[in-house]
């Protein structure tokens, strides 16, 4: 039993994927190239944006965005305290600080109103100033982006949207990486449109943006090309042959994964409905379902049905044990006051269950029966 079946998917999509790869291969163009261009197309027309800039990874996307939005020393980043490390990881490498925030108990996004207090804290101190919100769509689930996107226009932020997990949700109408004045996902092989390696993809409608964001990808180079080096930049692209093993994936997702998705997600809701906390997904969403993390009643309740698991060899995983205002690298970044409730209770209680699109029913069937026994 897989956590992410990957190798179901591929034989799935294998004659696709082997006779992109081959075409790769046998044009030599492993950099840039007609896929790239192709994928990029696709992505932007799907989300609705007028830009798609592939890179090497998600933590790159991440990192771009920063450097896009001119975040250094001094600055404040609102970053939800539940996340990967990679939502403001980069934005400290240039020093600015991460300020966290509390999530939602619901959706466990980023909350608006202890947002709202985070920035009103920084500007009340006077030591930082506040510069970006990074809104993370956890789980695959949308955030809140109406109320994100007033606070945002309130305290004149800028707001980029992580949808590391999210690419294929819905959010009242728009999708997931439409938000946000510059918006990033990642391609991760777990992740709901994965490569086989790394890869990641920047999205904005901003013409100028748009324009920074691929010097930056190469060396930072400018109209004369990549030996007509205008600024610092990185180098971060996405290979060819990761772009041709995501064309068909991008398709069967939204083709039909993520409709497989909801049904796997609402066989395990009936199931555990009456014994756990299943994941909310607000009115006029979609989640895409990266994971499907339900809440035990306590830390030992938790433990004791991950180790039945593990007994049975069931594969589980928890995401997040740790809320990121307690990593050691973060222990010294300002709190305000902000006891993160929501935070401390979802990571002290949260465990992940197999999902993909790809679960048969009675592999379903035998997780659900391992989880109910173990209570």
């Amino acid at each position: 039993m897989q956590f992410i079946d990957l190798k179901a998917q591929y034989r799935a999509l294998k004659a696709e994927i082997d006779a992109n790869i081959q075409a790769v291969l046998d044009s030599s163009v492993y950099i840039g190239g007609p896929y790239v261009k192709e994928l990029e197309q696709k992505l932007a027309a799907f989300v609705g944006r007028k830009h798609c800039i592939t890179c090497a990874n998600g933590t790159d996307a991440l990192q771009i965005a920063y450097m896009v939005a001119g975040v250094g020393a001094g600055d404040a980043v609102f970053c939800p305290d539940m996340t990967f490390i990679s939502s403001t990881e980069p934005a400290n490498m240039f020093g600015a600080t991460s300020v966290f925030c509390d999530i939602t108990p619901d959706t466990y996004c980023i909350s608006p109103s202890s947002l709202e207090r985070q920035i009103q804290a920084v500007l009340a101190e006077g030591k930082l100033t506040p510069k970006v919100v990074v809104a993370v769509d956890i789980l695959g689930n949308p955030c809140d982006y109406d109320a994100i996107n007033a606070i945002c226009e309130k305290y004149n932020l800028l707001l980029i949207e992580d949808a590391a997990q999210s690419f294929g949700a819905d959010y009242h109408g728009k999708k997931a990486c439409a938000f946000g004045k510059i918006a990033t996902t990642s391609f991760f092989p777990a992740k709901p449109l994965g490569c086989y390696g790394d890869g990641g993809a920047i999205f904005t409608d901003d013409d100028q943006m748009a324009d920074l964001i691929r010097s930056i990808c190469v060396h930072g180079k400018g109209p004369g090309g990549k030996y007509d080096n205008i600024r610092v930049g990185v180098n971060s692209r996405l290979d060819a042959i990761q772009a041709a093993i995501l064309l068909p994936k991008f398709h069967a997702l939204t083709e039909r994964e993520i409709d497989a998705r909801q049904t796997v997600a609402k066989r395990y809701n009936d199931a555990f409905a009456s014994h756990f906390t299943v994941p909310y997904v607000a009115e006029n969403c979609v989640s895409v379902w990266a994971q499907y993390a339900l809440l035990a009643a306590d830390t030992a309740q938790r433990d004791k049905i991950v180790a039945h698991l593990n007994e049975k060899s069931i594969p589980n995983m928890i995401y997040y044990p740790t809320p990121q205002h307690a990593l050691p690298v973060f222990r010294e970044e300002p709190r305000y006051g902000e006891t993160f409730q929501h935070a401390n209770d979802y990571c002290a209680r949260t465990f992940s269950l197999p999902m993909h699109p790809y679960m048969e029913p009675q592999e379903q069937e035998q997780i659900i029966a391992a989880v109910l026994e173990a209570l």
